[in-house]
């Protein structure tokens, strides 16, 4: 993801933007990536500095969310930062330490709801609930790599975890998800109305780490059932319901793989296609899409936290 919103060291974020421009600025950046072949949730973490794993604020301990987490690593891949730990200019001066002088915020946004005064009036005139406008907050935050004075704490970053065939801690979360997932064959797919993953044996990948990522992948459309999360599931192939779904399904992939440690990567290169008529037409959907990925990631990573309950082990 190209150059994110930069602010220097002496600014801090909180002003409110007009919301069409927002959400066409950051769709717009993603389009241009796709345009070029970089997926940017996907590529190029081979030249990434930091470990694999989603975007935290490095105080509170809270892991960015939606479309703040392709936003970060964007900025985490193209600056090469060390770190996937974020705070504010604010935060930096709270724990004694201050951002460099000259250095460069991103920008991230936080998605909220107004009522006007006159919408206020209508509504307690006529007796009737008042509609809400939503729109977006623009806020900058700074990678503590490019923080000076932080506490170690702060600035020290995981190793990233070693590629295996098998990945015992992503065996747990699959299993610990209770999904009946099928092996045999050479096609790996869901099946909604029986509720069923297909998925060749690991041996039959090329690398067998992509047996991991498309295994979440389609548990990514698994958590769409009417049991669970409640997506709509109803496009076929080749429509934009079908690409606006898979693309969910990709960037739950993305974030669930990030997370234990996984490289993501792209199920199906030639989905790009579809993700560009999509983005072009509507400058919300990957808001849409990342917002509903980070549900769908939460709920397949909560199995994780089961499984580590169950066998007294952090992942």
């Amino acid at each position: 993801m190209r150059k994110s919103g930069k602010r220097s060291a002496r600014g801090e974020g909180g002003s409110q933007q007009p919301r069409t421009s927002l959400y066409s600025e950051i769709t717009d950046r993603i389009i241009a990536d796709l345009e070029r072949g970089c997926v940017p949730w996907v590529k190029p973490w081979g030249r990434a500095k930091a470990a694999i794993g989603l975007p935290t604020n490095a105080v509170t301990g809270r892991g960015y969310s939606g479309i703040n987490i392709l936003i970060l690593w964007g900025a985490v891949i193209d600056r090469a930062y060390s770190s996937q730990n974020w705070l504010t200019f604010r935060q930096a001066l709270a724990l004694g330490g201050s951002v460099r002088k000259g250095e460069h915020g991103t920008t991230i946004v936080h998605a909220d709801r107004f009522i006007p005064k006159d919408e206020k009036e209508r509504a307690k005139t006529d007796n009737i609930e008042p509609q809400a406008i939503p729109y977006l907050k623009r806020f900058i935050v700074f990678n503590v790599a490019q923080c000076d004075g932080l506490p170690e704490y702060i600035t020290g970053g995981g190793e990233a975890l070693p590629e295996r065939e098998i990945v015992p801690h992503a065996e747990a979360l699959i299993r610990e998800t209770g999904a009946d997932i099928r092996i045999g064959g050479d096609s790996a797919f869901y099946m909604p109305r029986a509720d069923f993953i297909q998925l060749p044996p690991q041996p039959a990948f090329f690398e067998q780490i992509n047996y991991y990522r498309t295994c979440f992948h389609e548990l990514g459309h698994w958590t769409g059932h009417p049991t669970r999360l409640g997506r709509d599931m109803s496009g076929l192939f080749g429509s934009k319901a079908y690409a606006r779904e898979e693309l969910i399904a990709e960037l739950t992939a993305a974030f669930v793989c990030s997370s234990l440690g996984i490289e993501p990567t792209v199920r199906h290169a030639d989905y790009i296609g579809s993700w560009l008529t999509v983005l072009r037409e509507d400058n919300r959907a990957i808001f849409r899409a990342a917002s509903l990925a980070s549900k769908a990631a939460d709920f397949l990573l909560a199995f994780d936290k089961r499984a580590e309950a169950r066998t007294g082990i952090a992942a």
